[in-house]
């Protein structure tokens, strides 16, 4: 995202890459915002990205609390 001024606060959980991208789990600080949970594929040096989600404090508990319940 050109322009966007973004801080990877902390890297949660790093999936095996795929193609150009890999995906991460990250608490990320979008400008001046507080940190959300992000999700979406990084290039290698974190300078690159696609599209992704954003999930606050709340939406991160209710996904992780539906996702026990899955059986895969």
């Amino acid at each position: 995202m050109p322009g966007q001024k973004y801080e990877i606060v902390e890297t949660l959980v790093e999936f095996p890459k795929s193609g150009k991208y890999h995906k991460e789990l990250n608490l990320v600080k979008w400008g001046d915002r507080e940190p959300k949970y992000d999700l979406r594929g990084w290039s290698d040096d974190q300078t690159e990205m696609t599209k992704g989600i954003t999930l606050t404090k709340e939406e991160m508990a209710i996904l992780k609390e539906k996702i026990g319940g899955i059986n895969l």
